[in-house]
């Protein structure tokens, strides 16, 4: 319990920490492309997405990668959209609260993944605008990846 309740707090710290002075079309590329640098020289089998809203600004499939990504990232992306929070922190919320995503929210399972991997875009002095997403490994490797590489794009520590 108090090992979720350490990675709530880390999740919120990065929240707070990493986010953009402005994103456009160009920044959504360049954010995606440092994203399947890093999965290519970690041989990542990871799909990549980042939309604001309905709009897909960005989306690769690497090798090795399956179909399956397409549902989780659609999944994923609901529940950032949903919460305009991290689907790594709904889902590590609802855990603590030892609740489904029916009972936290009243929304279907079967179409909002409370799993780490979608992370909010949120811009300086604008707020949320969008979700980047990463879907193929474990929730904690997707949203480690997706941390890591804004880590880095933003020259940002959390």
């Amino acid at each position: 319990m108090e090992d979720t309740k350490a990675l709530l707090e880390q999740l919120k710290r990065e929240e707070a920490i990493l986010k953009f002075d402005s994103f456009t079309n160009e920044t959504a590329l360049q954010v995606g492309a440092k994203l399947v640098e890093v999965a290519l020289q970690q041989n990542l089998p990871v799909t990549i997405d980042i939309s604001r809203g309905d709009l897909q600004l960005f989306r690769a499939t690497l090798p090795n990668s399956t179909k399956d990504a397409d549902s989780w990232i659609r999944r994923k992306n609901r529940v950032v959209n949903q919460f305009s929070q991290s689907s790594y922190l709904i889902g590590t919320r609802m855990k603590l609260l030892n609740m489904t995503m029916q009972e936290f929210a009243l929304l279907d399972p079967m179409e909002y993944a409370a799993n780490g991997g979608a992370f909010p875009i949120v811009v300086e002095n604008a707020g949320f605008i969008g979700t980047i997403t990463v879907a193929g490994l474990s929730q904690e490797e997707d949203h480690e990846l997706v941390i890591t590489v804004l880590k880095q794009f933003l020259n940002k520590e959390v």
